[in-house]
């Protein structure tokens, strides 16, 4: 089979690998029909994320099942499923809890060993662990672009917004407009936010998400946080979505923030920097940070995919081909793409 894999910086190849084989009883095997390039990709594109040359990468996917372990019983040969970008066992304290993102013997798809050593997604087949718990059917009728995204982007804008304990009636703002933040807009909207401020810099985003019913703001051009206080009779919004991922959005969040609001940090943080943890503390602020719980959100999501309350197509502006990966990613890498899905 044809698989992207990691060659180095700014360097990903087509190769020939092995087909994938059942190892485990509760394991399937997929032909991938599309799997999607991702923000956190380009951390392993740029050599900060550590993959092993030669790594399949990728962690987005929908398929068809051409095979399962004797353990498998959610889903069957033939079936169209989606996959969560990660896995979890179930029975460890963490999945006890529902935390499956803090699974203890979790793996993440074509992210190297040190995430699981699992094999990745932007390939004509994929070998899934944990199939019962990782696949789920793809509703009748809903296309690849729609369904792609519950078990990764429009899972994780969900969770930011979940997880922040939005309730219907509160205000919200989101910082950053890549998919995963455009996601969180009409996760909010959809469960019943009053206002969504959308907050970034680039035109085309801002406008997509005034299209979702959210209110932009530039961020240089305007005043956000003026135009939030303003707004708010000068309390802030109940819930802010930060899904940039460093600690100069982070310190903007915690300042559009009502007293005992709550900041939800959905994007991937790393390295150390300066936050105004004294302001927080002041106001008394619930900071909500980390990786998306997508396992345990995954079948809310795609019932409202189905339902059409969140369609994620509109993100998607390209469609290209597996063998094109290398120019995939560079357009990505250069912000001329939204959202790319790959084909084989």
């Amino acid at each position: 089979m044809r698989a992207v894999t990691f060659q180095g910086p700014e360097e990903v190849r087509i190769e020939e690998k092995p087909d994938p084989e059942i190892l485990a009883g509760d394991d399937a095997v997929v032909r991938v029909e599309a799997s999607g390039i991702c923000g956190s990709d380009l951390h392993i594109y740029h050599g900060r994320v550590p993959v092993e040359p030669g790594f399949t990468i990728g962690h987005e996917f929908v398929g068809t099942v051409l095979a399962i372990g004797d353990d498998v019983d959610r889903v069957g040969v033939g079936d169209r499923v989606l996959g969560t970008f990660h896995t979890a066992c179930a029975t460890c304290s963490s999945c006890l809890r529902g935390d499956y993102h803090r699974c203890r013997k979790g793996q993440t798809f074509g992210h190297g060993a040190n995430l699981g050593d699992l094999q990745g997604a932007q390939a004509e087949q994929l070998l899934v662990p944990r199939a019962n718990l990782t696949l789920r059917k793809v509703p009748e009728g809903m296309s690849s672009d729609v369904a792609l995204f519950a078990g990764d982007v429009m899972g994780t804008g969900y969770h930011a917004v979940a997880h922040a304990g939005m309730r219907a009636g509160d205000t919200v703002a989101v910082l950053g407009l890549g998919p995963v933040g455009l996601c969180a807009v009409q996760a909010a909207l959809a469960g019943g936010a009053v206002a969504v401020y959308a907050i970034d810099t680039v035109e085309e985003r801002l406008k997509m998400a005034e299209s979702f019913g959210a209110t932009p703001l530039h961020l240089t051009e305007q005043e956000p946080k003026k135009a939030i206080r303003a707004a708010t009779g000068g309390l802030g919004v109940d819930v802010v979505v930060d899904a940039v991922g460093d600690p100069g959005p982070l310190a903007l969040a915690i300042s559009l923030a009502r007293d005992a609001g709550t900041v939800s940090g959905i994007g991937a943080y790393a390295g150390k920097g300066e936050v105004p943890l004294g302001l927080a503390w002041l106001k008394g602020l619930d900071l909500r940070l980390g990786l998306a719980n997508v396992i345990a959100h995954v079948d809310r999501v795609l019932a409202l995919l189905e339902t059409g309350k969140l369609d994620p197509a509109p993100l998607v502006t390209h469609h290209m081909k597996l063998d094109d990966a290398d120019e995939a990613y560079a357009i990505y890498d250069r912000r001329e793409a939204l959202k790319i899905v790959l084909t084989p």
